[in-house]
């Protein structure tokens, strides 16, 4: 709901699995926060302790998958996650499987369990159902190639925002930690505007 407005949202990485750090950033007025699965050392015990935690404060996770593997995301929704980054999304099929795995059958393959955190244990009704609408996808763009793809994929159903990577898609650039460099800042311009239309 928070991507439809037109005030921009401000968020941070949790570079910490400490439940105390997490709440204090839970306090701090962010819009998000972001649980990173990928490049920190949080497994999934960790990032449930943290999204509980969260849930005690005013700002949403968004929990960053280490990869698009469709057992994982299906374990991080099962603990609650609403909204899930996938990193280094490469093509429009990859795309499409990142969703895929988010929608239970037959709009995709997400495994159905009989009760879980994500439905409050059985007492949200008819939770199956209303899962996918209360869920937001975002993928990440990381190398000038799928950059390029950007209107394809954003343009998937499903997708409800991308995220252009500026670290790796400027190492993809040949511009390893030059984030700054015009080419690199020209790029992430021309994909915001992409991204928008």
């Amino acid at each position: 709901a928070r991507l439809h407005e037109p005030e921009p949202q401000i968020g941070s990485w949790l570079m910490s699995a400490s439940p105390l750090v997490t709440e204090a950033m839970g306090c701090a007025g962010f819009d998000f926060l972001v649980v990173d699965m990928e490049h920190c050392p949080i497994d999934l015990p960790q990032a449930l302790s943290l999204l509980q935690v969260l849930a005690g404060t005013s700002t949403p996770p968004v929990l960053r998958v280490p990869w698009n593997d469709a057992v994982v995301v299906k374990r991080v929704l099962d603990a609650g996650a609403q909204t899930i980054m996938f990193p280094f999304i490469q093509t429009v099929e990859e795309a499409q499987q990142a969703v895929a795995s988010t929608r239970y059958p037959p709009q995709g393959i997400r495994g159905v369990a009989g009760m879980n955190r994500a439905g409050r244990f059985g007492t949200i009704d008819d939770y199956v159902h209303k899962a996918a609408s209360e869920l937001c996808v975002i993928l990440q763009l990381e190398t000038p190639s799928a950059v390029a793809l950007l209107p394809d994929i954003a343009a998937l159903e499903g997708v409800d925002a991308v995220f252009i990577g500026p670290a790796d898609l400027s190492a993809n650039m040949g511009l390893l930690g030059k984030i700054n460099d015009a080419k690199v800042q020209e790029a992430l311009s021309a994909g915001a505007k992409a991204a928008r239309q």
